[in-house]
């Protein structure tokens, strides 16, 4: 039995100091990073594809059991549209292979523009992927949430290749008014869907963004506390990522989340225990 937990990055400024140990040299971020969670999404392969002896790094810094949920390239999913991008994919294929099993899913951020009348492309794309990875599609289209007839089109497509359709509950941030900087610009860029929270696979992946407040943050994940744990007692691994506007309290609550699951599945295995954010005295002399 084993949920993973994580956030949208792995190095964060507000992070420094307060949750990981500063300064920190590049190769050693995600090491310290995964002392906290045993989940991170890969946003950064969206915008460019890493060299990779980048992605071998990445390897050397986790062990075995920590899980990448990669974001395929902007040019195969947003300026393509999944169609004619084989040379693109095959690159990003082979880079991240390094990662092995890390790989827990590979990610088809698809834009607000595709729609049920694109599914065509998809059920294409996706026969197409080998099948040495997991794949996992987020939708942004508001078709896919209102017409049961698209979704149920897209669940059959999805469920034809055993991919998961991943949600992105936004619902909090947008049940009232931002107060923040950080939270105004998230409501002019996040997708204003409803929440979605059925699996269709036994590795269901959630993205979960709350508010700059941490108690209002908890207070609107507790529907996925109770999912997660029903998935759990299933037989299935759920993924959480736990995003606030700024993500300033992200790492934390990560954790914080995976500890209120366990504390209605006391069986669950245990996060590692984090590395303190105070560097040992050995490590000082090295900066």
């Amino acid at each position: 039995m084993r949920l993973h937990v994580g956030c949208a990055m792995w190095t964060h400024t507000p992070w420094q100091g307060r949750f990981l140990p500063h300064p920190l040299p590049p190769g050693e971020r995600l090491r310290a990073y995964a002392t906290w969670c045993n989940a991170v999404e890969g946003n950064t392969t969206f915008y460019a594809t890493p060299a990779k002896s980048t992605v071998e790094s990445w390897a050397g810094q986790t062990g075995p059991e920590f899980r990448f949920v990669l974001k395929l390239p902007k040019p195969i999913t947003h300026e393509r549209r999944l169609s004619g991008a084989d040379d693109q994919l095959r690159s990003f294929l082979e880079t991240v292979e390094p990662l092995g099993p890390r790989t827990h899913a590979l990610w088809i951020q698809l834009p607000g523009s595709f729609g049920p009348a694109d599914l065509g492309a998809l059920a294409g794309f996706l026969r197409g992927l080998p099948r040495s990875h997991r794949y996992a599609v987020e939708v942004r289209h508001r078709a896919f949430f209102d017409d049961p007839r698209a979704a149920g089109l897209l669940e059959r497509v999805l469920a034809g290749v055993g991919a998961e359709w991943i949600p992105f509950d936004t619902v909090t941030l947008f049940e009232s008014p931002p107060t923040s900087d950080a939270e105004r610009d998230a409501w002019t860029k996040k997708p204003r869907v409803p929440r979605r929270s059925s699996a269709l696979t036994d590795r269901p992946i959630i993205r979960y963004l709350g508010r700059d407040s941490v108690e209002r943050t908890v207070e609107g994940w507790r529907h996925w506390v109770d999912v997660a744990a029903g998935w759990l007692r299933e037989g299935r691994s759920p993924t959480v990522f736990v995003h606030t506007p700024d993500n300033a309290d992200a790492l934390m609550l990560a954790r914080r989340f995976h500890d209120e699951v366990r504390a209605l599945l006391p069986e669950l295995e245990p996060l590692p225990e984090p590395m303190s954010a105070e560097p040992e005295s050995s490590e000082l002399t090295l900066f």
